[in-house]
């Protein structure tokens, strides 16, 4: 308990929550804040104390879904992780490579995770995936994990952290092979908790790949514009007309929304599948579409949110360009949008007030009102309305929902961040941060060299996580250099890491 939210323990209530948060407080996405498996104690609770069991929940053609049950004095939930076969036992065990879970379904990121299933059989690794606490089918309660802040105290990145170093352990007890060695991978809040596993458990992890990880988005490390500037570049790097339209269209639309019929009319031009009762949604909905278009604005066709093609800020924005002159640029922004929404043209209508949560995705909400306290703001120079950063606006809707208030600076108290080229230099090594200028929480990242083993690889034209994905036939040369790059190093770290072991 010692390291739930410090709030907890005095606004904790055990009244129901509501179903769904507040908008602003929905999944990172790194869903676009836009896109975090378990013990029911304290993390500092010894590994010896743990018992567990395996069973395989499901076989697919590449991987096994397992359950895995431990426990924590007389606590037990079951904690989902998958392997996969490439492992080689001798003559020197292959090293165990390990996802560390995101704010979703495990199987929704591994099946976005081909890079580790494309290198695996050359390392003789063992792949391990894991469920972070309290995410798909990882749930400490139950249905009732989300009751309330009694049973969501629980959900934070530390007990997350500790969940893998206790899996990771005992999998390598049952497997007789305590000297293999561990690379941990992660992508976007993953790749944060890949990058802060190697720094607080170097005896478990010999090193980490960090892919679009925004651990330095706290505080006031980084400009709290970054984010929205770099989708707005993105948009207007393709066309000034295509980022104007979408910079116009937010006060058009809430002129006209401004009335019923005037949101009758606009539930018709957006194909709502429902009237929509407050224009705000509508803005949503556009926002979204955007944003989360230029994170994954990849250079081949991909379905990691939605089916998509290759380059889809080009493509949206020759959509608007196809317009002609003075056309209403409401009808132009959603028909961009539609190209997120529904690019294969399947989809009847739209749900843009409510809608589903297909990859589990909601325990986001409690993250981002306890510790993921992250401060953004839009600038003028924006295609999006400007807007402040307003901390007590926001502590105050955490409060209304959660019955708890941020921590604004835990994050940066727990892990660090500030003049972090100083610190690591001395202190961290063996992590690749990885990061694309088109991803937009890449202003976030770490985009330098800290030293000669903390290496950042950028690239110009990269989006978000996109070195993770599977390697294709059609991958620009940029992108198959930054892969090669990436397992040069994780080899240099593997044999380093036997040299010492048989010195020993």
């Amino acid at each position: 308990m010692a390291l739930a939210p410090a709030p907890l323990a005095a606004a904790a209530t055990s009244s129901k929550l509501p179903s769904q948060p507040p908008p602003y407080l929905s999944g990172l996405a790194f869903l676009c804040s836009s896109t975090g498996p378990g013990k029911l104690s304290s993390a500092g609770a010894t590994p010896r104390r743990t018992r567990h069991r395996s069973r395989t929940r499901r076989t697919t053609s590449r991987r096994s879904w397992t359950t895995h049950l431990h426990a924590q004095s007389s606590h037990v939930f079951s904690q989902k992780y998958s392997s996969d076969t490439f492992w080689r036992r001798k003559p020197t065990a292959g090293p165990l490579f390990v996802y560390t879970g995101n704010e979703g379904d495990i199987e929704w990121f591994a099946t976005n995770t081909g890079f580790m299933f494309d290198i695996a059989p050359d390392f003789g690794a063992l792949l391990v995936f894991i469920e972070h606490r309290y995410y798909g089918e990882s749930k400490p309660f139950g249905n009732d994990s989300y009751k309330s802040a009694d049973t969501l105290g629980y959900l934070t990145s530390t007990q997350a952290l500790a969940d893998f170093a206790i899996l990771i352990t005992s999998l390598k007890q049952n497997l007789s092979a305590v000297d293999a060695p561990v690379v941990v991978f992660g992508g976007s809040y993953g790749g944060m908790l890949a990058s802060w596993f190697r720094l607080k458990y170097p005896h478990v992890a010999i090193g980490a790949l960090a892919s679009s990880a925004p651990i330095l988005q706290f505080d006031d490390i980084t400009p709290w514009s970054s984010f929205d500037d770099t989708v707005s570049q993105d948009f207007k790097s393709e066309s000034l007309n295509c980022f104007s339209v979408i910079k116009a269209v937010w006060d058009v639309l809430d002129e006209k929304g401004s009335n019923e019929t005037g949101l009758l009319e606009l539930s018709k031009t957006f194909r709502t599948c429902k009237t929509v009762h407050s224009v705000s949604r509508l803005g949503l909905w556009l926002r979204a579409a955007f944003t989360t278009t230029a994170m994954v604005d990849y250079p081949t066709p991909a379905n990691f949110m939605m089916n998509l093609p290759a380059y889809p800020v080009k493509e949206m924005c020759k959509i608007i360009d196809t317009f002609p002159a003075g056309a209403d640029v409401i009808d132009e922004a959603f028909a961009a949008a539609s190209l997120y929404y529904n690019y294969t043209g399947d989809q009847k209508c739209f749900e843009v007030e409510g809608g589903d949560d297909p990859h589990g995705l909601h325990g986001w909400g409690w993250q981002a009102c306890t510790e993921m306290f992250m401060p953004m703001t839009v600038s003028n120079e924006s295609m999006f309305p400007p807007s402040s950063f307003m901390p007590e606006k926001r502590s105050e809707g955490c409060f209304m929902f959660y019955g708890v208030r941020p921590r604004m600076h835990w994050i940066t108290t727990q892990y660090g961040g500030h003049k972090i080229d100083k610190v690591l230099k001395r202190f961290g090594s063996n992590i690749i941060f990885s990061n694309g200028m088109r991803d937009p929480w890449s202003g976030g990242g770490v985009l330098k060299n800290i030293s000669s083993s903390i290496i950042a690889l950028v690239t110009e034209k990269g989006a978000h996580h996109l070195d993770l994905r599977s390697a294709t036939k059609d991958d620009p040369d940029w992108l198959v250099e930054q892969r090669r790059q990436e397992v040069e190093i994780i080899h240099g770290w593997i044999e380093q890491y036997n040299k010492d072991i048989a010195q020993m």
